[in-house]
């Protein structure tokens, strides 16, 4: 068997990979087996990340410091909000995202980097315009935002002051997330859109059913 017809099977594989670990997670929460699921949540943050890296493999020095300053970023940003409430609110994180700096979870980081290299991803195959793609880019990236943040609390993810989500929490998202993104779209450019797409998805159902559940 050809490299070229390895790499179809590698990919539906890893595809799988991803929607089996979200279906279970979902299925095991809303069936009362939160606690269980929600202590691997770290785990399966990681577990993600290590399979888009085998999915689209970092060939080269320039895309590994471009990812790392996708995760210092993230971890910066955030440390910004935590400490000082800028530009997202004020929060604090809870213990499911696993070990922290400075009151950070390191893989809030991971968190940051991987959303910015899959919807990159993705808004590229629908345009080539550089300001649509950023646009659309960030978009997804706080459409997907407005599903996880009330349950943020419940999921022990992060707490906002009050129990109430800021507004600036979205905006300073999208403004982040902008950047990002016109920075991924000058330097990578594009990965796999399909496992990018999956991926995406898989993250956009479990956070809308439980954004859905929430409500009855």
């Amino acid at each position: 068997m050809s490299a070229a017809d390895i790499k179809p099977i590698k990919s539906i594989f890893l595809i799988g990979l991803i929607w089996l670990f979200h279906i279970s997670g979902l299925v095991g929460i809303l069936l009362g087996m939160a606690e269980w699921f929600l202590e691997k949540t770290a785990l399966n943050l990681l577990a993600c990340f290590l399979i888009l890296v085998a999915a689209w493999p970092l060939k080269q020095f320039k895309q590994a410091l471009i990812v790392y300053i996708f995760f210092a970023a993230g971890l910066f940003v955030e440390w910004l909000g935590v400490h000082y409430g800028f530009p997202f609110g004020n929060y604090d994180y809870g213990d499911n995202l696993g070990m922290k700096l400075d009151e950070v979870p390191l893989l809030i980081g991971v968190n940051w980097a991987m959303l910015v290299l899959i919807t990159g991803s993705i808004s590229s195959e629908f345009t080539n315009n550089l300001f649509l793609k950023v646009l659309l880019g960030a978009s997804l990236m706080v459409l997907l935002d407005f599903f996880i943040e009330p349950n943020s609390a419940r999921l022990d993810f992060w707490y906002w002051e009050g129990d109430h989500i800021p507004l600036s929490n979205y905006i300073g998202w999208f403004v982040v997330a902008a950047l990002l993104h016109w920075i991924f779209q000058v330097t990578i450019r594009k990965l796999d859109f399909v496992f990018s797409l999956n991926l995406y998805l898989a993250q956009l159902v479990f956070f809308s059913c439980l954004y859905v559940e929430s409500f009855f």
